[in-house]
């Protein structure tokens, strides 16, 4: 029994931390500790239902699949949290998703599924990270516009900006370096992209969803300024 758990556990905390180390770079409310508490979380619940049914197999009181809904109505909190930041707008769809998936994979572990919650992790990393070239097939390149970004943050996030305009894939013409406002821990952020608006308009949800971003602005513009400086462009 002991070595079964063992297993289980080790399963959570990688397939958990997978998850959780893509939205922990991308600086998303729910990281890479949180993703593993909720996948080990639910893993444990599913586990200790499964060896109760074990010992009480005479009571009919006992039943796993109450404690999956336990689990379901539960992570639905956390979600919601995710959702609801203040930020005025609705942010965070995309980390609650990823939160109640991950409780899943959690619970898939916890009936003695380990394998099949691999599959289904791998299924996860690859929509959250893999999907550009379909956007890029259904987005063409003929509609792509010139669009300038501002944004307000608590402290630095030019590497995790960029960092999000390369998993999209999108053209960075130029973007400048933080420039701090009058408030000492506000920074305001730069940069001038090519790229569809159904492009612009994902990316600027992913960038106003992620922990230190206050406020993300943009616009189209017909063309780009002429400027010889910049922190990285191409």
């Amino acid at each position: 029994i002991y070595i079964g758990i063992a297993i289980q556990i080790i399963f959570a905390l990688v397939l958990g931390g997978l998850v959780g180390y893509d939205r922990e770079v991308k600086m998303k409310a729910a990281g890479f500790k949180t993703n593993i508490m909720i996948c080990i979380g639910a893993t444990l619940y599913t586990t200790i239902s499964m060896l109760n049914l074990d010992t009480h197999a005479a009571s009919a009181m006992i039943d796993p699949n109450r404690v999956a809904a336990q689990i379901v109505s539960g992570i639905g909190f956390l979600g919601a949290g995710a959702i609801i930041q203040g930020k005025g707008n609705v942010t965070g769809l995309t980390t609650a998703a990823t939160i109640w998936v991950v409780a899943a994979i959690g619970y898939t572990i916890g009936v003695g599924y380990p394998l099949v919650a691999t599959l289904f992790s791998v299924t996860v990393l690859i929509i959250l990270r893999m999907l550009n070239p379909v956007n890029k097939i259904i987005e063409k390149e003929k509609d792509y516009k010139n669009f300038h970004i501002e944004m307000l943050s608590y402290g630095s996030v030019q590497q995790t900006i960029h960092h999000i305009l390369e998993i999209e894939d999108v053209e960075i013409h130029t973007m400048f370096e933080e420039e701090h406002t009058g408030d000492s821990s506000l920074r305001i952020l730069n940069l001038y992209i090519r790229g569809h608006s159904r492009t612009v308009e994902r990316i600027s949800s992913e960038i106003l969803d992620a922990v230190k971003i206050k406020k993300v602005n943009y616009r189209e513009i017909l063309n780009f300024p002429n400027i010889s400086f910049s922190s990285s462009s191409s």
